[in-house]
């Protein structure tokens, strides 16, 4: 919660900035994340261009094969977020889903796909059928919770990042979203605890840990943000990422930032 992120156009100003967080990898190619595979087990692991690609072909002739087949559907679908084509995943996943209209997997992969090209409303609808209140399922909550956010309704957002807690305590990607939760309502302290929570537990990926770099910074302390941002990514591409998130925040209203330390890197 972003080259790799929703797309901001559809949102305020000041809002586009965490839209890039969210969302955020360490490249542009964004996975299906493990928060909507289902049942199906689809690997999360990031790939190239290449791969993805490939990916795309051999998922789409299955798909064009049997357009029923749930499993070709959310492959395919993944393969071409993968690849950047957002509306294309959603319409396979529109159309495999009336095929398959009960399947709790397609539904939450079509509700993501459906946030992915800025249909928030829409995804939501389709995240409540992918889950039952007496089988929640905390992937799809930690996603509507993004959804809510980008709606601009945090505190519902935690509602349902909170409920996805219990279900899976510490579990780093829905802390990550809720810190981002925090930070969209500026409250960033609670937000750095938030994202620090989530980058103890060794588990959260290089998304998560660039997160609380930017929030780190909206605070003013630069130098130490881009320390962090380095433990992950190579130090001259931390620090240019986090340094050009920052400065998108800033445009946007956001800070403070500590003047001194606000230098670009290598300057």
């Amino acid at each position: 919660m972003t080259c790799c992120s929703y797309h901001s156009v559809r949102l305020p100003a000041s809002v586009a900035f965490l839209v890039l967080l969210a969302f955020s990898t360490t490249g542009c190619n964004i996975t299906q994340s493990k928060e909507t595979t289902g049942t199906l087990g689809i690997s999360s692991a990031p790939r190239s261009d290449t791969n993805w690609r490939r990916s795309a072909e051999n998922w789409g002739d299955r798909f064009r094969a049997n357009p029923g087949d749930p499993e070709a559907a959310i492959n395919y679908a993944q393969a071409l977020r993968g690849m950047g084509q957002r509306a294309q995943a959603a319409a396979v996943l529109e159309q495999a889903s009336i095929q398959n209209p009960k399947h709790k997997a397609v539904r939450g992969a079509y509700g993501r796909a459906l946030a992915d090209t800025g249909n928030y409303q829409q995804a939501l609808d389709v995240l409540n059928r992918a889950h039952t209140p007496d089988q929640p399922d905390w992937r799809i909550l930690s996603v509507q919770g993004a959804v809510l956010d980008q709606m601009g309704r945090h505190d519902e957002a935690r509602r349902y990042y909170a409920t996805a807690l219990r279900i899976a305590p510490d579990e780093p990607s829905v802390l990550s979203k809720l810190g981002l939760s925090y930070a969209l309502s500026k409250d960033l302290v609670r937000a750095e605890s938030t994202l620090r929570r989530a980058t103890a537990l060794g588990r959260a990926d290089t998304g998560v840990q660039q997160n609380l770099a930017v929030v780190v910074g909206l605070q003013g302390r630069f130098a130490e943000a881009k320390t962090i941002a380095r433990a992950d990514l190579p130090s001259e591409g931390a620090a240019a990422n986090v340094h050009l998130r920052l400065m998108l925040a800033q445009q946007n209203g956001w800070g403070p930032q500590d003047e001194s330390d606000s230098q670009p890197p290598g300057s």
